[in-house]
Order: structure tokens, then C-alpha cells, then sequence
């Protein structure tokens, strides 16, 4: 058993439950609330993928095939010892994994709107949150109290504010951090066991950063093109090549804006209204492609692309995922009309046979931008 299973076991012998969630609609305030360790699960590595393809169909999105392989095998640690999963309707082929998954663990899945702006939508959402705090509470034996969502979420938007602080260390130049650094640190926050002890991690980084940047050092040189990398959700293992190749092109990749990234971070949850309905009006407000129409997401990339001084975005999508793909020529049209922003789209999986081709592509898009 691997270092974080052993961890795992160890606390669930001392009567912790686990909870796995695979997105970012999926409020963690409710089960850090029930005293539940709390952990993200979608999967980024390519090795996942053939044993899921053993029951999904192969023109499903290589998110979902290698986060079914992985679990479905107990190869993902942090699956094998989650007590409930909890699901979301983002798309069509993840409603179908979460339908196979049900079959060997227990699985709830809440149910979205299809938008984000009509009164029916906040008070259908509301209903899936209180939903989930019975089934949490059902599931992992506790009682979910006003008192521990108001902890929660002030923890969890303590988190937010350190994420805020060194996103912002980014629009320097020259950046202090690359964005493969700032992946990683983003993406590992989803298997941390302790987190208050990470947060205490996070701000020694952060103003560890922001003195680094009053000195004037820096992970890259003053001057490099600086890119708002937008899309689907990337991670450290596979998926994490465009933005790789990006920097490895003499880019700096300055914002993230996918759910990987910053958008679960640039707002924080209202601590001065009732928690359920304030955590219910946070999470209904992420501007996912699932969306529509998705005007949010639209309406925040002008601000994003003058605050970071972004001299391009490029577009993350994998195949097969439909919505993600649809919303990019929406969103490369919506950036034509306010500025004629430079934007490159790049289509692909979690292979590395396309490592070439995207280089070149990334290459031209820098020499496009002079």
C-alpha cells in the first residue's frame, strides 16, 4: 500500500470519513462540515484510460475514462478509502460514469441546472445542497451543524484569499513563479489530509513569492509573452503538456482560469449570510461550460486579460468533451469582438503522440503575437 494509503487507512481506523468529490460544484464546506477528510479525484495520467475504456466507450473524454480506470481498479488510494462520492451532472458522459461507479461504491450525484441567473435555478440548487448535507449526514453518521459551515467555509475562504495572494504575484513582471509550479501547487491541494497545516504551507510560500518579488527575482525572464490559459480541467501526470510546452516555448503562463486553476478561487463564499444559502449561491455562480448560456465566463475574460496583461489565451480542450469544445468558438468570437485578443485553441488527449504538433502550434501563436 502506497505512503497516502497507509495515511488514509490510518485515519479511518481512528473513525474519519473520507469523501471524494470530481468537481468543482461539489461543495467541500459540507463535508469538512461533517468532519470529513475532503478529496478532488478527478484523474490527470494516461494509465487510468485503457481499464476504463473496458466499460465506457472510447470517444469519452480521457478525464472521465482514466478517473473510471483508476477507480474501478483501486489503483486511486484516495477512491479506495472514500466512505460516499459525490457526483455532479456536468456533462452527459460523467452522469453515465457516476451510473457504473454506483455498482461497487456509494455514489451521490447532484443534480445542476442548466443556468445560473433565474430565481427557480438558485432555489433548485438550493434544495441539491440541502439535499447533500442529509445524505452526508445519513452516510457518515453526523450532524451537520450551522456552527461547523460557518468553520468551513471560513477556512476554506481562508484558502481562497492565500490562492488570491499568489495568483496576483503573477501579474509582475518578470513572474516569481512558472505556471508549472503553480499547477502543481494548485493541483496538490486536492490530496491534503490536513488542512490547516497546508494553509500554514501556503502562506509561508506566499509571502516567501511576494518577497522574492519586492527583490526582483523571478522564474522567467522580464519581457517573455505572457498567456491566460483557459479550458478544461489540466492536473499534474498526462494532461499537464500545453501548459508545459508553453513555458518550455519561453512563455510565461500567467493565469489559469479552469476550474483546476483559479476558478474556484477568485470569489469567496458570503459569511454574513445563512451558510446553506450562502454556500448555494457560491457554487451555482462557477461559470462552467455546462452553462447556458454561459455569459459569466464570458464577461470576466476582459478584466483578466488587462489585470494580467495577457498577450494571448490559449484554449484547452479534450476530446470529446462537447460542451468545453462548443464554448471555444464562443469564447474565441466573444474575444474578437472586445479587443481582437490573439487565441488558440488546442484539442487533444492525455497521449503525448501530439507533443510535436502542439509545440509547433504554440510556437507560431508566440511569433504571431511579435
Amino acid at each position: 500500500m502506497s505512503d497516502i494509503g497507509t495515511v488514509l487507512q490510518t485515519a479511518k481506523s481512528a473513525g474519519k470519513k473520507v469523501v471524494g468529490v470530481y468537481c468543482a460544484y461539489a461543495p467541500k464546506e459540507l463535508a469538512l462540515a461533517a468532519g470529513a477528510l475532503c478529496f478532488g479525484l478527478c484523474a490527470t495520467k494516461e494509465e487510468g484510460i485503457p481499464d476504463g475504456e473496458k466499460t465506457l466507450p472510447r470517444s469519452f473524454c480521457p478525464l472521465i475514462k482514466s478517473s473510471y480506470g483508476l477507480a474501478a481498479t483501486d489503483k486511486c488510494p484516495f477512491f479506495l478509502h472514500a466512505d460516499l462520492i459525490v457526483g455532479e451532472t456536468t456533462c452527459d458522459g460523467k452522469k453515465k460514469m457516476f451510473e457504473a461507479m454506483a455498482d461497487f461504491k456509494k455514489v451521490h450525484v447532484m443534480r445542476l441546472p442548466s443556468g445560473y441567473d433565474g430565481a427557480e435555478e438558485h432555489a433548485y440548487w438550493l434544495g441539491e445542497i440541502k439535499k447533500l448535507k442529509q445524505v452526508l449526514e445519513e452516510e457518515l453518521g453526523t450532524a451537520i451543524t450551522d456552527a461547523g459551515l460557518r468553520q468551513a467555509i471560513a477556512e476554506q475562504n481562508e484558502e481562497r484569499r492565500l490562492m488570491q495572494r499568489l495568483s496576483a504575484l503573477m501579474k509582475n513582471d518578470p513572474v516569481p513563479l512558472t505556471g508549472m509550479d503553480m499547477l502543481k501547487l494548485l493541483w496538490g491541494r486536492n490530496f491534503i489530509v490536513d488542512r490547516q497545516d497546508f494553509c500554514g504551507q501556503l502562506r509561508e510560500i506566499v509571502e516567501d513569492l511576494e518577497r522574492k518579488a519586492v527583490a526582483g527575482e523571478a522564474a522567467l525572464l522580464r519581457g517573455a509573452k505572457r498567456v491566460l490559459v483557459t479550458g478544461v480541467p489540466t492536473g499534474a501526470g498526462s494532461s499537464e503538456k500545453v501548459i508545459r510546452i508553453i513555458e518550455e516555448c519561453g512563455a510565461a503562463v500567467v493565469y489559469m482560469e479552469s476550474c483546476s486553476g483559479m476558478k474556484p478561487f477568485s470569489r469567496l463564499v458570503d459569511e454574513t449570510k445563512p451558510p446553506l444559502e450562502a454556500i448555494a449561491a457560491y457554487y451555482l455562480e462557477i461559470p462552467c461550460s455546462c452553462m447556458t448560456p454561459n455569459h459569466r465566463r464570458m464577461e470576466q475574460f476582459a478584466p483578466l486579460i488587462k489585470e494580467y496583461r495577457a498577450d494571448g489565451v490559449v484554449d484547452i480542450t479534450w476530446q470529446g468533451c462537447h460542451t468545453y469544445n462548443m464554448e471555444s468558438r464562443i469564447l474565441q468570437k466573444h474575444l474578437q469582438a472586445s479587443g481582437n485578443v490573439p487565441f488558440l485553441q488546442i484539442e487533444t488527449d492525455y497521449s503525448q503522440n501530439d507533443l510535436e504538433q502542439i509545440r509547433t502550434r504554440v510556437q507560431a501563436f508566440l511569433e504571431m503575437m511579435g
